[in-house]
């Protein structure tokens, strides 16, 4: 059956790129909702559902626009958070433009819903099964999706910062391993980065204890890194919070070469364009436990989120 949270549970923060102070607070929500925003800041208190033919092209988040131009940034760490807890029906009531960026990853937001706990509401489970390959490429970067019986994630990075360099990991995203594996991962950059995107009014809110900063063969964070290969673990994280604006779970394998929140979302694009590409499957409990954050529990946390 589908799921909601068994009750509302709040995170207060700022947004990494706008810097301003914001609170969100996840709802339960009735069958077939989906994940919905809404904007209780703004007059009328606008609905923004969660779902790729409402995202817009941001190469540095994930955003969310309404045709009367009312926005929500940087979901994809909480978008993963409810992904990887099973999480299928919720409103996120926001009062700001921008997600609060937290520690940088998807822990605090597990946390906070594996704390609150899950409800089942009056609905069967169903899951979006890949039939085709389909794929999207823009220059070196490559996203695609292919055929599988569970949500699988296999990706690839290649920096020059020697600190970063080239990282390859994969992981079937069933038994919790969101949780266990991905959720604490943080977003990161190069300190060379900084003064570019904060001369562009981006990365206002950043700081070394919201991000992982990596100079030439340095991690400038105090503490260092959660993980050897902290930084792929992130973009999977990324990868697995902007897939599931596709509404519903994916069964099928996502391969990001050098990939980002644009191209997977062009990759969904492309994907629902044609019906051929995919179709809805009832989950038995078969299938259904196959699919994130079943099985899970508060232990299973890094101790670090």
């Amino acid at each position: 059956m589908q799921t909601t949270l068994h009750s509302p549970v709040t995170f207060d923060g700022v947004g990494l790129h706008s810097g301003a102070p914001v609170r969100v607070v996840l709802r339960p929500a009735g069958a077939e909702s989906g994940i919905v925003f809404r904007r209780v800041d703004l007059p009328g208190q606008p609905i923004l559902p969660a779902r790729w033919d409402h995202v817009v092209v941001s190469p540095l988040n994930t955003r969310l626009v309404t045709a009367a131009g009312v926005t929500v940034s940087t979901i994809e760490h909480l978008m993963a958070a409810l992904s990887g807890c099973g999480v299928h029906n919720a409103v996120v009531d926001i009062d700001g433009p921008e997600v609060p960026i937290l520690d940088g990853s998807a822990a605090a937001f597990v946390r906070g819903i594996m704390h609150v706990g899950l409800a089942t509401v009056s609905a069967p489970l169903r899951a979006i099964e890949i039939l085709r390959d389909v794929t999207v490429t823009d220059g070196v970067s490559t996203a695609s999706l292919t055929p599988a019986t569970t949500l699988q994630i296999d990706f690839q990075i290649d920096f020059e910062e020697p600190a970063i360099g080239r990282q390859q990991k994969s992981l079937n995203m069933a038994n919790g391993a969101f949780v266990r594996q991905l959720c604490d991962s943080r977003t990161f950059c190069r300190a060379s980065d900084v003064d570019v995107m904060r001369a562009n009014g981006l990365a206002l809110g950043g700081t070394l204890n919201n991000a992982v900063v990596f100079d030439g063969h340095q991690v400038l964070t105090p503490g260092g890194l959660r993980h050897p290969d902290e930084a792929v673990r992130h973009k999977m994280l990324d990868a697995l919070g902007d897939l599931y604006t596709a509404g519903a779970p994916i069964l099928g394998r996502y391969t990001g070469i050098r990939a980002g929140h644009a191209i997977t979302n062009r990759l969904l694009r492309q994907l629902f364009d044609q019906p051929e590409n995919w179709r809805w499957v009832a989950c038995d409990a078969a299938i259904a436990a196959r699919l994130p954050g079943v099985g899970v529990s508060l232990a299973d946390l890094p101790a670090v989120a």
